[in-house]
């Protein structure tokens, strides 16, 4: 992974953002959080990521539903899914919707900087 990665993070929950940010900030990973899908649909530039990092189970739009979102406009993106609650069902459809990896929490830091590397390695 390069220095020069920037993830996107997108939790409704503060101190999970605050608390992943902190960790991928130091590894030296640049993120910018989001409180929702829409607030990073209204900032403009998912492109600019090269990796996002999404809760699953949000208000008013899903990990899953912003995957699509992005998708069908032409904005692809390697992502990874977290959440608390998954299970097989949840799991086929984040692949089938295009999620990278689905972690459930609680998870090593480890395990999502390894993910991350992964993604964007993937994705080159």
């Amino acid at each position: 992974m390069t220095r020069d990665t920037t993830v996107f993070l997108i939790d409704d929950d503060a101190a999970v953002r605050d608390s992943l940010k902190l960790l991928l900030e130091t590894h030296g990973l640049a993120v910018r959080d989001f409180a929702s899908g829409k607030a990073l649909l209204q900032d403009g530039m998912p492109g600019a990521a090269d990796c996002l990092v999404c809760d699953i189970h949000m208000p008013v739009m899903s990990g899953i539903d912003l995957i699509e979102t992005l998708a069908s406009s032409g904005v692809a993106r390697p992502t990874i899914l977290i959440s608390g609650r998954v299970d097989a069902a949840l799991r086929q459809r984040a692949q089938a919707a295009g999620a990278f990896l689905v972690l459930e929490k609680p998870f090593d830091g480890t395990q999502l900087i390894d993910a991350i590397d992964r993604a964007v390695e993937a994705r080159a």
